[in-house]
C-alpha cells in the first residue's frame, strides 16, 4: 500500500512496487483480462450495428471470471453543489492545492499524470499522485492514447494510493500530447474512446470523471452527443470546460452549451468549467445553465485563491496587499515543507512560484477597479495600486515576481532568469 511522507502526505512511490515496474514484473492480469473481455464485447457490437443481419453466434462472451462492481456498488461521492480546483498542470502543485482548500475548495485533483510513466515509476509523475491530509476529497487525473495503459494505470493506483476517484483527461490541447492521441485526441477515435471509459471505469472500485471540452474544433460541437455514452460506460461525473481544443483560452466559455451537455447527461452530474472569477460571476453561470450540479475552477482560483471563499460567503473580497503577500509567504513555507529546504528544494520552490506569480499579478484590487468585479479575460493598463507592495505584485514584469520570491526566499542564484510555461490570452 501507499506510503506516508511524515504525517502529512500520502502516496509516496514504495521502493518495491518501483521496481517492479521497472523490471515490468507487477502483476496485471486483471487489466489485462478485462481489456480483451471487453474489446471482443465491444468488437461483436460494432460488427452487428454494421451489419444488416447480426451474425449467428455459437455462444456468448462472458465475464465470468472477472468481478466487475455495479455502479450503484462502488464508492460514492456527493457532487452536488460542490467547488472543484481544476487539475492544473504545473501550477496546481501540492502547495497550491492547500492554499485553496483553506479558502474553501470542495475537491481537488492532481496535475494531468501521464499514464506511461507512472507505469514507468518515474518519480517526477508519481509525485503528481501525492496527496495533503486536508484533502478530503482528493483525485488523479491521467492521461493516456490507448485503453491498456489507461486500464493497468486505474488498477495500479487502486492498489497502491489513497484517493478518491479517478478523472480521465479528454481535455488537453497540447499539441504532443494531441497529436499522440491523447487528452482531447481521444474526441477524435470513438472506439478508442468507448474502449478507455468502459475499460478504467471497470476496473475501478471508486468513482471515475472525465474532463473535456465542447469538441477539438470551434464550430464542431460534439460533447452533448458524448454525454449520454459517457452515462452507459460507466462515468460518475462529466466536467466541460466550454471552449474547445482550437479556441484555447480565447473567446468566452459558452455556458449556454454547457447547459445543453447537462440536458443530455441526466441524470449524470456534469459540472461547468470556465471564466469564474467572482460570486458573480458563479450565480450567473448557474442561473444560465440551473442543469449544472457543480463548478470546476482553475485560472480564477490562479488569479485569486480566495475565490472559493467569496463564493461560499456570497461577497466580493476587497483583499489587501498584506493579506495576499500573507498567502504567497504561506505558499514558500508549504513548497520548502513539500520539496525540501536544501538548495534543491528551495529554488523548486522559486519555480513554481513563480509561476504561479504570472498568473497572480493578473488580480485587479476591488478598490481599484471603477466597474467591479473584475472580467477574466480583461488585461487593465498599468495602475497604480494603493501602497507600494500592491503596485509591485501587478507588476507584469517577471524582473518584480523574481524580486517578490526573494522577499521570501533569499537571492537567486547568478545567472537565472525566468520566463512562465503559460503564455497568457486576452480580448476586449
Amino acid at each position: 500500500m501507499y506510503e506516508s511522507l511524515g504525517p502529512y502526505t500520502k502516496n509516496q512511490l514504495n521502493k518495491n512496487v518501483q521496481w517492479s515496474l521497472r523490471k515490468r514484473t507487477y502483476n496485471f492480469d486483471l487489466a489485462e483480462k478485462l481489456i480483451n473481455h471487453n474489446d471482443a464485447v465491444i468488437k461483436n457490437v460494432t460488427k452487428n450495428e454494421n451489419s444488416e443481419q447480426p451474425k449467428k453466434t455459437f455462444g456468448s462472451i462472458t465475464d465470468e471470471d472477472i468481478i466487475k462492481l455495479k455502479m450503484e456498488e462502488k464508492r460514492k461521492i456527493t457532487w452536488e453543489n460542490k467547488l472543484f480546483l481544476s487539475p492544473l498542470t504545473t501550477v496546481g502543485n501540492l502547495p497550491f492545492r492547500r492554499i485553496c482548500k483553506e479558502f474553501g475548495a470542495d475537491i481537488t485533483c492532481g496535475e494531468m499524470a501521464m499514464c506511461s510513466a507512472l507505469l514507468q515509476g518515474a518519480p517526477q509523475e508519481w509525485a503528481l499522485v501525492k496527496r495533503h491530509k486536508s484533502e478530503d476529497v482528493f483525485g488523479v487525473q491521467l492521461c493516456a492514447n490507448n485503453p491498456h495503459l489507461l486500464t493497468k494505470c486505474g488498477q495500479l493506483l487502486q492498489q497502491e494510493c489513497d484517493i478518491d476517484f479517478i478523472d480521465l483527461n479528454l481535455g488537453c490541447p497540447i499539441d504532443l500530447v494531441f497529436k499522440q492521441g491523447g487528452g482531447s485526441g481521444l474526441l477524435c477515435r470513438n472506439r478508442v474512446l468507448e474502449s478507455c471509459v468502459r475499460n478504467l471505469s471497470d476496473i475501478l472500485h471508486m468513482p471515475m470523471s472525465v474532463k473535456t471540452r465542447t469538441g477539438v474544433y470551434k464550430d464542431e460541437n460534439i460533447a452533448h452527443s458524448l454525454a449520454p455514452r459517457f452515462k452507459d460506460w460507466g462515468v460518475s461525473l462529466i466536467t466541460i470546460h466550454g471552449r474547445s481544443r482550437e479556441q484555447r483560452y480565447t473567446k468566452s466559455a459558452n455556458w449556454a452549451y454547457i447547459r445543453e451537455v447537462a440536458q443530455a447527461a441526466s441524470p449524470l452530474p456534469v459540472f461547468g468549467n470556465g471564466d469564474i472569477l467572482s460570486y458573480e460571476d458563479y450565480t450567473n453561470f448557474r442561473e444560465l445553465a440551473p442543469e449544472v450540479q457543480g463548478v470546476m475552477i482553475g485560472r480564477g482560483a490562479l488569479i485569486k485563491p480566495w475565490i472559493f471563499t467569496e463564493i461560499k460567503e456570497q461577497k466580493l473580497w476587497d483583499i489587501s496587499s498584506t493579506e495576499r503577500f500573507d498567502i504567497i509567504k504561506k505558499y514558500a513555507n508549504y513548497g520548502l515543507e513539500h520539496w525540501g529546504s536544501d538548495n534543491k528544494g528551495v529554488e523548486n520552490t522559486r519555480r513554481f512560484l513563480l509561476e504561479w506569480l504570472s498568473f497572480l499579478y493578473r488580480y485587479i484590487p476591488v478598490g481599484v477597479l471603477e466597474q467591479p468585479p473584475q472580467k477574466i479575460n480583461e488585461r487593465p493598463p498599468f495602475y497604480m495600486g494603493r501602497n507600494e507592495l500592491e503596485t509591485l505584485m501587478a507588476s507584469p514584469s517577471a524582473a518584480d515576481w523574481i524580486k517578490i520570491t526573494e522577499m521570501l526566499l533569499g537571492k537567486v542564484p547568478d545567472g537565472f532568469h525566468f520566463l512562465p510555461k503559460h503564455k497568457a490570452n486576452s480580448y476586449n
